[in-house]
Formats: C-alpha cells, sequence, structure tokens
C-alpha cells in the first residue's frame, strides 16, 4: 500500500469517520444478501450507510450504456461521428434522457435554454511545409489548430516584430501585440509570431488587419512554454473570436526553426487548412431537477456537466453525469432538510458556458439561497487519480494555484472535502486536494458559494508521485495506458472517449463517496444555514475555447 497522504482531520474525528462507515462493511462480512435495485429505489436512503450500499455499479452502468447508445445514435453534423457535444443531436438527447430518468423518480424537473456560438471540425486540418523544406507536421505532437477556419496554400511565412530568440529565462516576448509589430507586413504570407504579454487572439486581429493569410503562434521557449501546445483565441477583453484565417500553435523549437529559415534567407512556404463549421445563437441546454422536499431557502446544488467536448464524452463527463443521476434516483424517497438541486449542465468543455449562463441570471435572492454546490467531474478513468476539489489547493493542469475567492469559501469548502476524506479513509484509499479550476465548481466558488467535488484525471501525465499514492502506471490518465500519447478525452481526432475508457470499480467507489457528500449536505444545519448570507453578484466573463487546459496568452 503506498504511503498515504497526510490527512488534515484530527484523531478524534478519524474515529468519528470510521464509525460511521463501518456498517456497510459488516454487513458484507456477515453474509447479508445485497439489495436489489427495486428494493434500493423502494427504501428511504437518508444516511451514508443506506445510501453507500445502494449506490451499485450495474445501475451506474446502465446509464453509461444509454449514454453510448445515444451517441451511437446521433451522429455530429459536422463530422459525422457518434457525439454529445454541445449543439448537436446528442446532447440535447442526452438532457431529454436526464429529464426523462429524473421526472419519473418524482423531481420538479425544467430545461434552461440558452444560446452559443457553435464550432466544430468538420475534417482534419492539415499544415505543411513545401520549401525550403517539405514537411507535413504532426496533429497534436507537433502542431494544435486554433479555434479559426479557412486555408492558405503556398503562402510565404514572415516573422512580425517582438520576437526575442533566444528567449529570456522569463516571458518577456510582445510580438504581435501591436500594430507596429506587422509594419512592412506583406499582403498574404503568414505571420510568424511568438507566444507572450497578450491575448493570442490580439495576436491574430492584428496580423489579420495586416493582411496575413494565416499565423502560427509558437510557444515562447522559456521554462514550462516550450512543447506543442494550444491557446484560446479571445480579443483584448476577453472575448471570444473565431478568425477567418488559420491559426496552428506549436512548439517553440519549429517556431525557431523557421524562424531562422526566415533570417537566413529562405523563407518557408507553408499550406494551412482548418475546415470547421460556425453556427451563431446555437441552443444549448441545463437541466435542473429539485426535490419537493427540503428547504428552499437553503439548497444545496449537485452539478455535472452533461456535454462532451469530442465525441461520445463517456470519460468526460457521462461518467460525472450518471454518478449523480444514480444518487438522485436512490434519493428520490428521502426528506433532506436543505433543497436538492441536481442540474447537468452543458457547455462547460467551451468554457463553462452552462454554469456560468445558470449563476448570472440568478436573481440575488435566488443565489444568496444557494448554501453549496457539489460537483463530480470525470468519476471512471482508468489509470485514475482520487483527486478531491478545494478552493485553495492546485489547479489538476499546470499545478499552480491560479484563482483566488471571496474569504467565506474556503473554510466552507473544507467540510464537504472532509466528508470525501473520510470515505476514502475508511476504506483504503488514497487521495490528492486539487482546485475548482476548469470544473463547474469555480462558477459557485467565484460568486462566494462554498464547493468542493470529486474527479479522476484525463488527458496526460500521471506523476510518479501520483503512482506512488494510486498505483498505475507514468504516462496517460486514460485512453491508450501506459503510453504518452494524451489520451482520448481532449484529441479531437481520435473519436476514442467511449464506453471502454471507463473502469467500473472506479466509476463505482467515487460514486459511494460523492453519495457521501451529497447526503451529509443535504441534512447539514451548520454551513448550509449560512445561505442566507450575502453572496458576491458578480457577472462570470464567458471563457473562451477549452477553459481548463487551453490558455489565452
Amino acid at each position: 500500500m503506498p504511503q498515504r497522504m497526510v490527512s488534515r482531520f484530527v484523531a478524534g474525528l478519524c474515529i468519528a469517520a470510521l464509525a460511521l462507515f463501518s456498517a456497510p462493511a459488516a454487513s458484507a462480512s456477515s453474509g447479508a444478501k445485497p439489495l436489489t435495485s427495486a428494493q434500493c429505489l423502494a427504501r428511504v436512503n437518508d444516511t451514508v450507510t443506506k445510501l453507500v450500499e445502494c449506490v451499485r455499479t450495474a445501475d451506474l452502468w446502465q446509464h453509461m450504456q444509454k449514454f453510448q447508445a445515444i451517441a451511437d445514435a446521433n451522429l455530429s453534423p459536422a463530422d459525422r461521428r457518434p457525439s454529445r457535444n454541445s449543439g448537436e443531436p446528442g446532447y440535447k438527447a442526452s438532457a431529454d434522457y436526464v429529464a426523462q430518468v429524473m421526472g419519473a423518480a418524482g423531481y420538479n424537473v425544467t430545461i434552461q435554454t440558452y444560446t452559443f456560438t457553435y464550432y466544430a471540425f468538420t475534417g482534419i486540418p492539415t499544415w505543411s511545409e513545401s520549401s525550403p523544406f517539405a514537411h507535413t507536421f504532426a496533429l497534436s505532437s507537433e502542431w494544435n489548430p486554433g479555434q479559426s477556419t479557412g486555408s492558405t496554400t503556398d503562402a510565404t511565412l514572415q516573422p512580425a516584430g517582438g520576437i526575442i530568440i533566444p528567449p529570456t529565462p522569463t516571458p518577456s516576448s510582445s510580438s504581435g501585440c501591436t500594430a507596429a509589430d506587422f509594419s512592412g507586413f506583406v499582403t498574404g504570407r503568414i505571420a510568424l509570431i511568438q507566444r507572450g504579454s497578450c491575448f493570442f487572439g490580439v495576436k491574430v486581429l492584428n496580423a489579420q488587419a495586416a493582411g496575413a493569410s494565416g499565423v502560427v503562434i509558437f510557444n515562447e521557449g522559456n521554462p514550462g512554454r516550450t512543447g506543442a501546445f494550444g491557446g484560446s483565441l479571445v480579443d483584448a477583453a476577453g472575448n471570444p473570436i473565431i478568425p477567418t484565417i488559420p491559426v496552428a500553435f506549436t512548439s517553440f523549437a519549429i517556431g525557431q526553426d523557421l524562424y531562422n529559415a526566415y533570417q537566413s534567407g529562405t523563407p518557408p512556404v507553408m499550406s494551412i487548412n482548418i475546415p470547421a463549421v460556425v453556427k451563431e445563437n446555437a441552443p444549448d441546454y441545463n437541466v435542473i431537477a429539485e426535490s419537493k422536499g427540503g428547504d428552499p431557502n437553503h439548497v444545496l446544488v449537485v452539478d455535472a456537466h452533461l456535454d462532451a467536448i469530442y465525441g461520445a464524452g463517456m470519460l468526460d463527463n457521462a461518467s460525472g453525469s450518471a454518478t449523480i443521476l444514480d444518487i438522485a434516483q436512490e434519493m428520490k424517497n428521502v426528506n433532506p432538510t436543505n433543497k436538492l438541486r441536481f442540474i447537468w449542465f452543458g457547455g462547460e468543455e467551451l468554457g463553462l458556458l452552462g454554469s456560468t449562463f445558470y449563476v448570472n441570471n440568478l436573481s440575488s435572492n435566488d443565489l444568496n439561497h444557494i448554501g453549496y454546490d457539489l460537483d463530480a467531474d470525470v468519476t471512471a478513468t482508468p489509470n485514475y487519480i482520487i483527486g478531491v476539489l478545494d478552493p485553495a489547493a492546485p489547479d489538476f493542469f499546470g499545478g499552480t494555484v491560479s484563482n483566488t475567492f471571496p474569504n467565506r469559501v474556503y473554510k466552507a469548502s473544507t467540510i464537504a472535502r472532509d466528508q470525501a476524506v473520510a470515505y476514502f479513509d475508511s476504506v483504503g484509499l488514497n487521495h490528492e486536494f486539487l482546485s475548482p479550476s476548469g470544473t463547474d465548481a469555480i462558477s459557485f466558488n467565484n460568486v462566494g458559494i462554498p464547493a468542493s467535488g470529486l474527479l479522476t484525471g484525463q488527458d496526460c501525465c500521471k506523476s510518479q508521485h501520483e503512482v506512488d499514492l494510486f498505483g498505475g502506471s507514468l504516462g496517460n490518465y486514460e485512453g491508450n495506458v501506459p503510453s504518452f500519447d494524451g489520451g482520448c478525452v481532449d484529441n479531437p481526432f481520435l473519436w476514442c472517449d467511449n464506453l471502454s475508457n471507463n473502469d467500473p470499480t472506479v466509476l463505482t467507489f467515487m460514486s459511494k463517496a460523492f453519495a457521501t457528500m451529497v447526503v451529509q449536505m443535504a441534512f447539514d444545519t451548520k454551513i448550509m444555514s449560512a445561505s442566507n448570507n450575502t453572496v458576491y453578484k458578480k457577472k462570470l466573463p464567458i471563457a473562451g475555447d477549452v477553459a481548463r487546459r487551453f490558455v489565452a496568452a
């Protein structure tokens, strides 16, 4: 067994936690026959012991199979692949399924509609060089397409001003950040721009205004800013843009080679093609289901995002959606102290669109009545970690603390966090604390509402520290394990985040842990009673592109 992460519980609380979670183990050891699904659905699962006993792999997997079937039956109109992406038929079918299940369980269900700008690839983007060397750049490993459209063929590359090579030890380049960086730029050429200082969208808009037919943005070259990467395209005000010229993001090494070729008098001749479709004001949906019982002045929000990013989206995030859907069904006969509001958000993968819209459109009174949020975002990773959300913790992507929240968030968020820790301790599993960055929980933290939640990781790369804590292997959390190819979830051209990309055992123990948080907070009378306090009624910004995996500058 790996060495356990140091717990923040005091000894007395640890003893209490062991007593709290010992009943299911004792029941199993005594040879008691497990309850059937029908028996679980018929009884009142109003304690941790009862609810955890009724969170069953078969029931969870049934929801997962349904989500996969929905994706298979609803091909994307853009690439004709199975899909549950926001703005596509598979997402609406997923929302309808959740609404039907929750309505049948006796919850009051509403579907909240909002609109967004839909963007999807219609083919595989390409970037190639024809001279002085012939080379086709490999997607993901050598470059990533920006959210843009269009093509340019056999265009000469020309560097923008402000490029700093060799790079300084810390970020300093402001290449492409002003119109002056394109003085003397030849219309029709591809602009080569270095990362740094301003938003990528600002650089692209300046290049487009100078007549560029395409843009290549290369990493700056400082420590931590060297490899191939992807970026969000937003303007100076932080608003998302979709340029009508193709944009490629690449590594410092490739950018330096292209720059040196230009400086030596043999400017590269290149072609970029990004086939995509854009649709303004596409509809998207949040599914909201409230318990009939519980104090409406003290509301517990339990959420997961329902949308996929590229394809079926079975790990990210049919898994979290199935987790809260099963828990809601098992709690349908419970009369909680606090009103339960289960929400399946849309547009999370596009920049937390659904949760941002939801929070921004609550009245101050309604916002004040939300006492807590619990978020389930990826709960079945094969090469898993066990992440427990804590607003004071480092980000999953990046490992740094990148957000600051209203002070009232921090202490209260540890209550549900420590409930999850107690459960994992009781079953001999380790954990690590992660920030809510990139999850819908952050939309609640930003306005002063405490939140916690669970996640099990995605993409790449699992560290040696995480292997020591959780077992498994270095590299991908999911997809092709073991390897370092980046996994399935965030690769738009593998279409492999399917049912087989989930581990039912992980899904089960994570869902049981999440259930302990939900049922305890449903009856909480201390932290939840603070939900009449003033919260921070500020409009949340709409993030561009894929918020948790891409950077804006």
